[in-house]
């Protein structure tokens, strides 16, 4: 979180924010300006250098007048508001870059030769990840080093998401929602929520003149210049098709092209490649992608293609074709939100790493390896129906086969934990009654421990 601290200061400051659209990068900035009157914030948009700039003076000159009697290039205008102790807030600055690619080579010289002996403050805003990372974050760039604060913005946790959920939500509709509209402000802020998911999901996604409707391909158009092969590939992904091969057959392309793809597509935060929890990412062959936004991933297993089946089936839609397949669909949510409430579960434990774990025929949803060579290994079923014996036998299976040595060395002890939202079979129940390395967690703790509460006591 911005505080105060760089607007304050005797020294010159430069702040970077970066993060993929929709997260509240522009709120954000100017919630933090609301008790300073010595501000300029300009919003770039997409036209020449010389229009900027014009649009940038005609905005400045709001609080600092003087500055029209000032040479107009970056240059000089943004050397004068420095000499003016000036907060200058730069909003989607690589607009700015794309009219003028010298821009972050010239405030490198200005700040490197001029405004560090100013008490000026600099905040660049930007939405394109990988142009704010080459203009300012990565060793070669010109404003490596050089800025005194980073602000890498990512989308709510599931606590923080609640903010936005009517109390009157059950826990499975909480999840329900957090496994549709994710973590991101712009979507739980901008639509009503005092409505049942059905008729949410009906309004704002499903129907043609919903809120959210078109939003996932406005956003990847609005960051890649042909996006055609980006939907297909998207659309194979939230169809299971995960790995590089399977998404290359899905799409029609060689698979030593595929990596070009989705490089791109991990850099824009849309996906990310996921290796088994034993192996290194770099080394493992095993790598499985997945879409990070849930909004996305709805919108291309359930919207994209079928506008017109949806417009026919009308209020119907969301009974008819949705509603079936929810529990099913955010069961990635749901283990990921499991793997995210370990720590909090296991608190005596300091947990390596987590995450989930394959073999072929065999896997695991959550696996916690911790520094004292315990590995909690867990099976999640977000279903209307008991876990039964099965489930766990199942999960002692696999997880037999996982493979990992702890750093000490010495015999693994392995914990089993079971995750359910309609709760176990009897046979379950005194399976954890009987023993000390299963623990059983409902969703009432599972909510408790995300949102920072207290643990409730393991059911037996």
């Amino acid at each position: 979180m911005m505080s105060d601290s760089c607007y304050e200061s005797d020294n010159a400051e430069m702040v970077v924010i970066f993060g993929r659209r929709r997260l509240g990068k522009t709120q954000l900035v100017q919630h933090s300006l609301n008790n300073h009157d010595d501000a300029v914030v300009y919003q770039a948009t997409e036209t020449t250098s010389s229009l900027q700039l014009n649009e940038f003076v005609d905005v400045a000159a709001e609080t600092f007048p003087g500055i029209t009697e000032i040479k107009q290039n970056w240059e000089a205008l943004l050397g004068y508001l420095g000499d003016q102790g000036a907060i200058v807030v730069l909003d989607e600055f690589p607009y700015l870059i794309d009219a003028d690619a010298s821009l972050p080579s010239t405030i490198q010289r200005l700040w490197d030769q001029r405004l560090q002996d100013t008490a000026g403050s600099f905040v660049l805003v930007g939405s394109s990840i990988s142009m704010m990372e080459e203009a300012t974050l990565l060793g070669n760039s010109p404003l490596y080093g050089r800025f005194t604060e980073k602000l890498d913005l990512r989308p709510l946790d599931f606590g923080a998401a609640q903010e936005f959920v009517p109390d009157d939500y059950t826990l499975e509709d909480r999840i329900f929602t957090w496994g549709i509209l994710g973590g991101v402000p712009y979507y739980l802020d901008g639509i009503d929520l005092n409505r049942d998911l059905g008729t949410v999901l009906t309004e704002e996604v499903l129907s043609q003149k919903g809120y959210l409707h078109n939003e996932p391909e406005y956003v990847l158009r609005t960051e890649l210049t042909d996006p055609n092969r980006y939907f297909a590939i998207l659309t194979a992904i939230a169809a299971g098709k995960v790995t590089s091969n399977e998404i290359a057959q899905a799409v029609g392309i060689e698979g030593k092209q595929i990596s070009t793809y989705t490089q791109k597509l991990e850099r824009l935060r849309l996906i990310k490649r996921e290796v088994p929890i034993t192996e290194e990412k770099a080394k493992s062959r095993r790598g499985r992608y997945r879409l990070l936004d849930p909004l996305f991933r709805f919108w291309f297993r359930f919207v994209y293609g079928n506008e017109d089946r949806y417009e026919r089936l009308g209020e119907d839609a969301y009974e008819a074709v949705i509603e079936p397949e929810l529990p099913d669909f955010v069961s990635q949510d749901f283990e990921e939100l499991c793997q995210n409430a370990l720590p909090g579960l296991y608190p005596e434990k300091t947990f390596l790493d987590i995450g989930r774990w394959w073999y072929q025929e065999h896997e695991v949803d959550v696996v916690g390896v911790t520094t004292d060579g315990t590995m909690v290994v867990g099976e999640c079923k977000f279903t209307n129906s008991p876990l039964d014996y099965g489930a766990l036998a199942s999960l002692e299976e696999h997880a037999a086969e996982i493979r990992w040595t702890p750093d000490e060395g010495g015999d693994v002890d392995t914990e089993y934990a079971l995750f359910t939202r309609s709760g176990t079979t009897q046979s379950v129940h005194e399976a954890v009654s009987d023993r000390d390395d299963l623990q059983l967690f409902d969703l009432e703790t599972l909510q408790s421990t995300l949102e920072g509460g207290p643990v409730k006591a393991r059911h037996g």
